[in-house]
């Protein structure tokens, strides 16, 4: 188990210590998107929903994701996050509302799962606030596209072929 940083010597879960890591300025962006039916994304364009504003609720609530990943990812370190930000695309081609976050720190652990939750939160209060006007929603393509920072470097994606 040597070899697994999150297995203790029984084998075991564990956090694993940074305490001895150097603190770096670190952002790390992800998005995803909601795939919808014409109605659903018409009443999200003209801000016609019943529940009230998607967009303006699903960023609070991505934002509120991003400040609570260590309570609900078992391994994350509680992280002082120095910004989040949430930004919605609404792609009419494919009827989907496009999510992006970006989180931002200056600290010994990165903020990838952050971002990855602050766009899933966000993508989950959409499909929320439009469920009684569509229940077959789907939420796909959370990824992360970048990050920077930290002992492991730069990371940007690349389409797999």
């Amino acid at each position: 188990m040597a070899d697994f940083s999150h297995f203790n010597e029984d084998g075991r879960a564990r956090m694993v210590d940074v305490g001895g890591k150097d603190v770096t300025k670190r952002t790390a962006v992800a998005v995803g998107r909601v795939l919808v039916n014409r109605e659903c994304f018409d009443l999200i364009k003209s801000g016609g929903m019943k529940k009230g504003d998607v967009l303006g609720t699903a960023q609070i609530a991505g934002i509120m994701g991003a400040k609570k990943t260590s309570e609900v990812i078992p391994m994350c370190h509680p992280i002082m996050i120095n910004g989040a930000n949430i930004t919605f695309h609404l792609n009419e081609e494919d009827l989907a509302v496009e999510i992006q976050s970006e989180v931002k720190c200056s600290g010994v652990t990165g903020v990838e799962m952050e971002a990855l939750t602050a766009v899933s939160i966000a993508a989950l209060t959409v499909y929320d606030m439009c469920k009684a006007v569509q229940k077959d929603m789907v939420i796909d393509q959370i990824h992360l596209v970048s990050k920077s920072g930290g002992k492991s470097g730069d990371f940007v994606w690349r389409e797999r072929k």
